[in-house]
């Protein structure tokens, strides 16, 4: 009789782990993640602390700035904060509300798992949802005005009003549109605003209520010399990608000098270019110079006096910002410098803000660049108030570029489940449970917001779901005062964008990990203990040492 011969297919260590098993350690992790943003959704969200390994605290109810600060371990929880980071990249709003949906998705499937509903039926079901969402949403949204400021400032306060700085929305809303609408260009005949065009530059200190938009650029750097000049009316301005400094050889060089008359000539040769630099920047009228590069010493004294102001290694990005807003053209070589490359602002001058100095360059004609300088009371205050800003920014980049916008307070949710539910009506038996489950899903949005308000999530619902069907769409939860009311009627609106795009990736999160029927994990390297270290270490110098006889 042969003997059985033991296969090893995986890596000794391995863990295996395979079908319903596999399913439900996915849908576990999902849940868990979900569950912990769910109470930071809405404007009555609550708000998370984040220590890190080094003790740096985050207070923070931003969903995607949670889940980039906790360390999650499992990789199905790692895909839902994947889908989270997409989300804010894409629309950056609707972070919380996306790993929220995409978690209830996993649980009502998991409950038809358990009813022995196959995962590729729950999928199919799933998807057909989602497309059916996706065109609700477009028939339901309300067409507007791209440049309307009122619906802009709405849009952005609406987004403003989960954030820690929601008291200072109408405030901040204001800014973000003026920002918004001074940068926001036609392309191909659609109109487009480009979040890179909006500087915004955080510093500590004073109170929320004195940020400010700088209709110009604002640079955490200072003027390089004590001599030069700290403030310069109708300046005009010179951006250089290259160094104010004697170009060192690229190859290895020496020079042998065998007098002092000689070691002089060499210096007053080196003083003499930098002389002729500066000579030319002169010639062409500037009288301010941002610089990308270093500034040699001799060339700061030279600049300083001539009158002019000068600062050096700017960032790229803010040499294209000053390009943009000044209308000067970035010159890479000090020979190229004229007149037409110069841009204009009716002030450069350097400030003290909060102990630091920093260059305001402001007052330009028609800048297509600008800078929100966000000021707070504390460093954790700032650095809320900045996200903020962010997704404000974001939102209003959404309504510019498609128009449409629809109610926020849970409405659309609710809409959507009600559609859903006929829907599902025309399907097949199998599918027909899926998309019930999935509207039951959407429902969860509202009933959390109620939960967060105080309000009784069961009786919430149930009033939702009769004023819907009784053809009231923008019935949402004013969680404000605690009611049901048309969220439209109360300028809670969101983009239609950001809701379509909160379906899809959550859809696709759910389904993807619904996929999955097989987790094989390699076993973690082990750690050595300190004796077998060293006794490896000093193999490793026997075998590398070289003796010489």
């Amino acid at each position: 009789m042969s003997q059985a011969i033991p296969v090893l297919i995986l890596k000794e260590g391995s863990q295996r782990t395979t079908g319903r098993d596999a399913r439900r350690s996915n849908i576990y992790a999902a849940r868990v993640i979900a569950e912990a943003l769910a109470t930071s959704l809405g404007p009555r969200g609550m708000d998370k602390l984040l220590i890190d390994s080094f003790g740096n605290a985050t207070i923070t109810g931003d969903g995607a700035t949670i889940l980039k600060e906790i360390e999650v371990q499992h990789p199905a929880a790692k895909m839902l904060v994947e889908v989270a980071k997409a989300q804010d990249d894409e629309v950056g709003d609707g972070t919380t509300s996306v790993v929220v949906l995409a978690g209830q998705f996993l649980v009502r499937a998991g409950e038809l798992l358990d009813e022995e509903v196959h995962p590729s039926l729950i999928v199919e079901g799933f998807e057909k949802a989602m497309e059916y969402a996706v065109k609700v949403i477009d028939e339901i949204a309300e067409p507007v005005d791209p440049f309307n400021r009122e619906v802009l400032k709405n849009v952005a306060s609406t987004a403003l009003s989960s954030k820690i700085v929601a008291e200072y929305r109408d405030f901040l809303s204001s800014l973000v549109v003026d920002a918004a609408l001074q940068v926001v260009e036609k392309k191909d005949g659609k109109y487009d605003l480009s979040l890179d065009n909006v500087k915004v530059e955080k510093k500590k200190g004073e109170s929320i209520m004195e940020t400010s938009l700088v209709k110009g650029i604002v640079l955490d750097k200072e003027v390089v010399h004590p001599a030069m000049p700290k403030r310069i009316e109708k300046a005009r301005i010179a951006l250089l990608d290259a160094p104010l400094e004697v170009e060192k050889p690229e190859w290895t060089a020496k020079i042998n000098v065998t007098s002092p008359d000689q070691l002089r000539q060499f210096l007053e040769q080196e003083a003499t270019i930098l002389r002729s630099m500066v000579e030319k920047i002169k010639a062409t009228g500037a009288n301010v110079v941002f610089c990308q590069k270093g500034i040699d010493d001799l060339a700061q004294y030279y600049l300083a006096k001539a009158g002019i102001l000068a600062v050096r290694r700017v960032k790229k990005s803010d040499m294209e910002k000053l390009a943009r807003a000044t209308g000067a053209k970035i010159v890479t070589n000090v020979d190229d410098i004229s007149p037409d490359v110069l841009g204009y602002a009716e002030l450069v001058e350097e400030r003290k803000v909060a102990d630091e100095k920093m260059v305001f360059v402001e007052g330009c004609p028609n800048p297509k660049a600008v800078t929100i300088l966000v000021r707070g009371g504390a460093e954790h205050i700032v650095d809320e108030a900045e996200r903020a800003v962010h997704d404000a920014l974001s939102v209003v980049r959404n309504v510019i570029r498609e128009p449409k916008i629809v109610a926020g307070g849970g409405a659309v949710e609710i809409e959507l489940a009600l559609k859903l539910a006929e829907f599902a009506r025309k399907l097949p038996s199998k599918e027909q449970l899926a998309v019930l489950k999935y509207a039951e899903a959407l429902e969860v949005i509202p009933s959390i917001l109620a939960q967060t308000a105080g309000m009784e999530p069961v009786d919430v619902i149930t009033e939702l779901r009769r004023r819907h069907a009784a053809g009231e769409k923008w019935a949402g939860v004013d969680v404000i005062n605690g009611r049901i009311a048309d969220m439209l009627k109360l300028n809670v609106i969101e983009p239609a964008l950001v809701k379509k795009q909160v379906i899809k990736s959550a859809t696709e999160a759910a389904v993807m990990i619904l996929r999955i029927d097989d987790i094989i994990a390699a076993a973690p390297p082990k750690e050595k203990k300190k004796g077998e270290e060293k006794k490896e270490e000093e193999e490793k110098t026997e075998g590398t040492s070289t003796s010489f006889d």
